[in-house]
């Protein structure tokens, strides 16, 4: 039977969060640590047959497909993943199938990095521990704006929390219509005036060719000195660089981050030295609740794959990509 890998289970939690005895006869090895080394990516999963990917974190490029000759399934833990080229899997006849996933834990995140940067928690924890006592000013929520890029289910959803601290709500999207901001309770405004007039602005839109790069030093610049940056999106659709230099010059309040260009981030990166940060490793859709649905709907998917009735499938069939 089938030889399944499971990558980048960096908390080594995949195998007792799913029954994958209901794959009799598999064999199933995860592993903890991430590799990204192409050479060293084919030496490992070049003798398994099915390969769950976690997230975003392991590139499946056309060039590592073609090194696993015997691979045959790609699951991917989500229903989206812009890592994994889907046209050279079908074209090497690789079947790439998705699960289910939270959409609730990012922007509760979201509002974890929001609040621990207003009430200045990352330092205040760092000081007691040191021996000090209450050596920073918090910031208040109530009255500030926010100004949410991206009014999705995630946008929504702080749109809600927001209005639930008794915030003012501002709303950009590419085609956000004022029928929608309004039933999400905002205001649709231009890009420009949402930077211009917001405390804290939160990104959640999908990374794409007119997302990437966003935000750059421009748009940085039109920003409140005290505002607030937050990123649980994608990291490209900030320029780092810009980002860096403008917290360095105090052009901005703080940012907010939980994801990054390259991940995972090197303690080298100048954000991790970079003043007013908070940081998190992508932990947006790190919760058990999420991770339990990953792996049941990756077993489901395996499971129906070997039975001939593949589901949640993401890339069209070989015939149909060549045509």
């Amino acid at each position: 039977m089938a030889r399944i890998a499971i990558l980048d289970d960096y908390q080594n939690v995949s195998l007792s969060l799913a029954n994958w005895d209901l794959l009799a006869g598999c064999t199933v090895q995860a592993f903890a640590d991430h590799l990204t080394d192409l050479a060293d990516l084919e030496a490992r999963l070049s003798d398994f047959d099915v390969v769950v990917a976690m997230r975003e974190r392991t590139p499946f490029t056309a060039a590592l497909i073609e090194r696993l000759p015997k691979l045959r399934l790609l699951v991917t833990t989500g229903s989206r993943n812009s890592a994994i080229d889907l046209a050279a899997a079908s074209l090497r006849g690789v079947l790439v199938c998705g699960t289910g996933g939270l959409g609730y834990p990012t922007a509760e995140l979201t509002w974890a990095l929001i609040m621990a940067h207003m009430r200045r928690i990352p330092a205040e924890d760092r000081a007691i521990r040191c021996g000090r006592w209450q050596t920073t000013l918090g910031l208040g929520l109530k009255g500030k704006t926010i100004g949410i890029i991206g009014l999705g289910r995630k946008g929504t959803e702080v749109a809600g929390y927001a209005r639930a601290f008794g915030m003012e709500r501002l709303a950009w999207s590419p085609n956000l219509t004022d029928e929608r901001a309004a039933a999400a309770g905002a205001m649709r405004v231009p890009l420009h005036d949402l930077l211009r007039d917001s405390d804290i602005v939160t990104i959640h839109l999908v990374l794409g060719p007119t997302t990437i790069g966003l935000i750059g030093s421009e748009e940085l610049a039109t920003m409140k000195p005290g505002a607030l940056i937050v990123n649980t999106s994608r990291g490209p659709i900030i320029s780092e660089e810009a980002l860096v230099r403008a917290l360095e010059a105090g052009q901005i309040g703080g940012a907010a981050l939980d994801v990054f260009d390259d991940e995972p981030l090197s303690p080298d990166h100048p954000l991790c030295h970079a003043p007013n940060t908070v940081l998190t490793p992508h932990l947006g859709y790190v919760t058990e609740e999420g991770y339990r649905l990953f792996y049941r709907d990756a077993v489901e998917d395996i499971a129906a794959f070997l039975r001939g009735t593949p589901v949640r499938v993401l890339n069209p069939p070989p015939c149909a990509q060549a045509s």
